[in-house]
């Protein structure tokens, strides 16, 4: 019942339905039919469906093992665990992109279902824009990357799931990556139906917000859950390594953090509705370049599922169509656009611009740091590498005015401000920066280091600052101060921690800058020492796993005498896939993590040595705990009851009504 020719044929279905929910509402808007504007959150629902039937069937063949799936005998094995022959439907090429077209299948279902208040037409337009984007992602599914393709005879096991993937971390960081990758599908579409319908105004900019949050929140939580999976499963004690992919996701952050910003201006004031509506379209389409760069074989990584050009073309073409299309559209259309409001430089919009120029000029250079050695490659057969010294050299200098500029946005009035009030309401997180400049001058070493943590405090200073003032807690008593905690908006509240957990990530990042690590080749029972710690090498044991074989070390920390912890990294034999990963060991007070990583093992006998990586990372904890605040920041912002879809009803029923 739920074998793969029947996920192919829901996927075959799906398809179908997708290219409809294209033609006949756009049809229908043209014609301004209801009939066929009625259709467009029947036939969205319908291929969500229909993909998430095709979608089990692919589950189902994995945990039933059925090896005449290609896909499964490809990456998994009947002595996989159980969660990863499930997750490991979406570790791999095939199923990854199966997994993007029902993310996007629940996009659009999501804007059928709670964009009842939208416009008819406007809703139309918007579900026939994300049907066509998944009648392009399915047909690449069915022509060149068909998940449910059959092997004959089937073998009767699987090579297994690479060792590197089994992991919790990894098994949902997918998931939850691609959603915020796919979720800005729907700002885009909105970008496009307004650009048809040549009209942008402040209930446009109240409907893409949300949706834009939202999927802000899912890259920033996918981006944080890739950084520490490779913390803490690769084993080399970083968290970031300028890795292409890692700055393929990064890219469509950056300019999704503009978007996010400029769609309030668009909403409080009506300004910047073209520059808008471009970062839409540009932050859509850094998603499908990431994808393309994943799948194309042009960057070699150990996040790249594939490296085949044949499948790079067929969305080289997609992404010709998808964002060629769209900027050609907005050539057209956007000079047809009304400029909105008119402010001054020093004024919450003006803040907000320069967050804005800050921000795409951050992406700028990382997007020049990534493609310019493939392209170095393509066009002159030059090999050139760039790495961190050139992304520290070119990002930190724009960071750092960034950081500034964070403190001010929230605090300007809107149109126009005064400086002396501004500079009244910031003393006190001038004097925290004060503080700060000397605790880092004391403890950092490096004037970046020192510059980025005095601008962290100034940030999470400036916030709890910002939130306090509209609270009265130094003015008023409890019981009204809690009053206005009540009657304030979440947005507030969202704004201001998502602003405190960037300042969280920063601080962590300037701690992981005075990290230190040794590599060392001892034997059991000998000691080294390591950032006032001494770290010896109790014992090395072997264990059977269910599909490896580990070593694991036992590696005693003392300070001053005193036992602080014992670690237990292991290094696996995963002997049906001949690969061998390392298990990192770590513990953490939340101020420092003390790392222990087991290597190769030397000699034999008395003789035997083993190879210890070990580290001692200040504040590592702060870079992924400021990215949990930061969305949890975009989630209570989303609650915020102002920021619900349907809320603009009222006020586009309004201006209705003024206007007959």
């Amino acid at each position: 019942m739920f074998g793969p020719e029947q996920g192919h044929f829901a996927l075959a279905l799906a398809c179908i339905l997708a290219l409809t929910q294209f033609i006949l509402p756009l049809w229908g808007a043209a014609r301004q039919d209801r009939r066929m504007l009625a259709l467009a959150p029947l036939l969205a629902v319908s291929q969500l469906i229909a993909l998430a039937l095709s979608f089990f069937c692919l589950v189902w063949s994995a945990t039933h093992d059925d090896f005449s799936v290609q896909n499964v005998a490809a990456n998994s094995a009947i002595a996989k665990p159980l969660l990863y022959k499930i997750t490991g439907t979406w570790g791999n090429h095939e199923g990854s992109i199966l997994l993007w077209a029902l993310i996007l299948g629940v996009c659009g279902a999501a804007v059928a279902a709670f964009g009842r208040n939208l416009p008819a037409i406007l809703r139309a337009r918007v579900l026939a824009i994300l049907g066509g984007v998944s009648a392009g992602f399915q047909a690449f599914c069915l022509l060149t990357s068909d998940p449910f393709a059959r092997v004959w005879p089937a073998p009767p096991d699987g090579q297994g799931m690479n060792p590197l993937l089994q992991d919790p971390g990894l098994a949902f960081h997918p998931p939850i990556l691609y959603t915020g990758y796919v979720g800005f599908a729907v700002p885009f579409a909105f970008a496009v139906a307004a650009l048809i319908e040549g009209r942008v105004d402040a209930a446009w900019g109240r409907w893409v917000r949300p949706w834009a949050v939202a999927a802000w929140c899912f890259l920033t939580c996918g981006i944080a859950l890739g950084s520490w999976w490779s913390y803490y499963v690769l084993g080399w004690g970083g968290y970031w390594f300028w890795d292409p992919v890692e700055n393929a996701s990064l890219i469509p952050w950056l300019t999704g953090t503009a978007l996010v910003h400029s769609a309030i201006v668009v909403e409080k004031r009506e300004a910047l509705k073209i520059w808008t509506v471009l970062l839409a379209i540009a932050t859509f389409s850094f998603s499908l370049s990431g994808t393309f760069l994943v799948r194309s074989g042009i960057l070699n990584s150990v996040h790249a599922f594939a490296n085949d050009p044949a499948r790079g073309i067929f969305i080289l073409g997609l992404l010709a169509v998808v964002i060629g299309g769209s900027l050609l559209l907005f050539a057209w259309r956007a000079p047809s656009l009304v400029a909105g409001g008119m402010f001054a430089p020093l004024s919450r919009e003006g803040s907000l611009v320069l967050n804005n120029i800050l921000l795409c000029s951050i992406c700028a250079v990382v997007v020049t740091g990534t493609m310019y050695p493939p392209f170095a490659q393509l066009l002159f057969g030059r090999t050139i590498s760039v790495g961190k010294p050139f992304f520290d050299a070119t990002t930190i200098p724009l960071t750092l005015p960034l950081l500034g500029a964070m403190a001010f946005g929230t605090m300007l009035p809107w149109k126009r401000a005064q400086m002396s009030p501004l500079l009244h309401r910031l003393r006190i997180a001038g004097l925290l920066a004060v503080v700060a400049l000397g605790v880092a001058c004391w403890t950092l070493s490096g004037p970046l280091p020192i510059l980025c943590a005095v601008g962290a405090v100034w940030v999470i200073g400036a916030s709890v600052t910002d939130l306090t003032g509209r609270l009265g807690v130094s003015r008023l008593s409890l019981a009204h101060s809690w009053a206005r905690a009540r009657s304030l908006p979440r947005s507030a509240f969202g704004a201001a921690l998502a602003h405190i957990g960037a300042g969280v990530t920063v601080l962590g990042l300037c701690g992981m800058s005075q990290a230190q690590h040794a590599i060392v080749d001892v034997k059991v029972g000998q000691t080294e020492t390591l950032a006032g710690y001494e770290w010896t090498l109790l014992d090395v044991r072997d264990a059977q796993g269910p599909n490896y074989r580990a070593m694991i070390a036992d590696i005693a920390i003392r300070r001053h005498g005193h036992l602080v912890t014992v670690l237990h990294p292991s290094k696996r034999d995963f002997s049906s896939q001949h690969q061998t990963t390392t298990e990192v060991a770590i513990r953490t007070n939340l101020l420092a993590d003390l790392y222990g990583v087991i290597g190769d093992r030397h000699g034999t006998g008395a003789d035997t040595t083993y190879v210890l990586r070990l580290h001692y990372n200040p504040l590592a904890p702060w870079m992924w705990l400021g990215g949990l605040i930061m969305a949890i920041g975009g989630g209570l912002s989303l609650s915020d009851r102002r920021l619900r879809v349907g809320a603009p009803k009222k006020a586009a029923s309004i201006r209705a009504e003024a206007t007959s």
